[in-house]
């Protein structure tokens, strides 16, 4: 069984709200270097000084927190931004001595998942993920993380993942804070890859949806397919870069000495983003198939109609020779009838004794004859 603080509170699917404080929603009471409340808050940075495993601090500035991790020899700084501006991001890395090419990532963001080593300091790009219920779709957040011997700068871009709870969790398990800047990337690691489990579940209810839709005939669900298709490979994205992520830490372990306790959590973690990526793998061969066979249903469907087009096209056909033998049937008559109905004075034999008789059976042979020859044709 997991020790206390290795129970995972309950994925949330919503933003953090603005009571959320450190690295949640930003908190409009601080500002980097600035009066409170004088900055957008979507980049109002937050930190804290720990020693021991405990908060000693809560600088209201860069500049304090640069000050105060000075004035500590055993201190460690946790220092996390909602998207940062550039002047935030480079303070940090004048302070800290940060690697260009990583500061040019955590300001531009859109980064595929990667771990980078520049010197002491270990840099980290994360993808985090939330299953938003409403619309039913998976929605994506970047993370990155700067660790270092002591400090922890977390770049966040985007609502997932929630690193205010990251933080509590934390904090109320001192013995595990107390083993450094380590501990703080594991728990964040371990935050990331348990908010995969909810868009786990609720795009298994999906595929589970479109099935049924499938075999129902609905016409929609192609594009819903489609669309969660498109965000499975995304979340292969976030997911599959981790594996080996974590197996470069794991091979690291004895070169940095990682605390064995760490080790052992940060295995756990790697066996959870396994498992994960597996089920995304999956999830995207189903949708293949699923793909290959709504296709083939609506063929089958498509065929079906075409065929009871040509057969209604077919009867339509017989109906209609039926209709032309029947008239060019009464045609020969009304011919007859016509001509001998103009009341010419001299026309041939209209004053014949027999004209009529001859008239009425020639109608009769006429009308007679062609009725066989449209019944042998099948026309009647």
């Amino acid at each position: 069984m997991l020790p206390h603080w290795r129970r995972r509170p309950a994925a949330s699917a919503e933003p953090p709200g603005p009571s959320s404080g450190v690295d949640g929603a930003p908190d409009a009471g601080r500002t980097a270097g600035g009066p409170p409340g004088g900055r957008d808050q979507d980049s109002v940075v937050h930190a804290a000084l720990y020693r021991d495993g405990r908060r000693v601090s809560t600088p209201d500035s860069l500049a304090d927190t640069f000050r105060q991790l000075r004035a500590q020899s055993d201190g460690m700084a946790w220092i996390g931004l909602h998207r940062p501006t550039e002047a935030e991001v480079l303070s940090l890395a004048a302070e800290f001595d940060l690697h260009e090419l990583a500061v040019e990532d955590a300001l531009e963001a859109h980064q595929r998942p990667k771990l980078e080593r520049y010197g002491e300091t270990l840099f980290v790009v994360l993808r985090a993920a939330r299953y938003l219920d409403a619309p039913e779709e998976v929605d994506f957040g970047e993370l990155h993380v700067f660790v270092g011997k002591d400090f922890v700068i977390t770049v966040r871009h985007g609502a997932a993942p929630d690193l205010s709870a990251v933080r509590h969790r934390m904090e109320q398990t001192p013995e595990l804070l107390a083993l450094g800047p380590e501990a703080v990337l594991y728990a964040i690691l371990d935050a990331v890859v348990d908010g995969y489990a909810p868009v786990v579940a609720g795009v298994q209810i999906d595929i589970d949806e479109i099935e049924t839709e499938v075999f129902g005939g609905d016409p929609a669900v192609s594009r819903r397919i489609y669309e969660l298709a498109r965000e499975m490979v995304e979340f292969q994205r976030a997911t599959r870069p981790l594996v080996g992520m974590l197996n470069g830490l794991m091979a690291g372990f004895a070169k940095y000495g990682t605390h064995e306790e760490l080790q052992r959590y940060l295995r756990d973690v790697a066996d959870h983003v396994t498992h994960t990526s597996e089920r995304v793998d999956g999830f995207r061969q189903a949708l293949a198939d699923i793909l290959t066979v709504n296709a083939t249903l609506v063929s089958q469907q498509q065929n079906a109609e075409m065929r009871a087009l040509a057969e209604a096209g077919f009867e339509q056909n017989e109906e209609i020779k039926k209709i032309s033998a029947w008239a060019a049937i009464l045609f020969a008559p009304t011919l007859v009838g016509t001509i001998y109905g103009m009341n010419f004075d001299h026309m041939p034999e209209l004053h014949w004794l027999f004209g009529y008789p001859f008239a009425i059976t020639l109608m009769a042979v006429v009308c007679a004859s062609l009725y066989v020859v449209f019944k042998r044709r099948g026309w009647l």
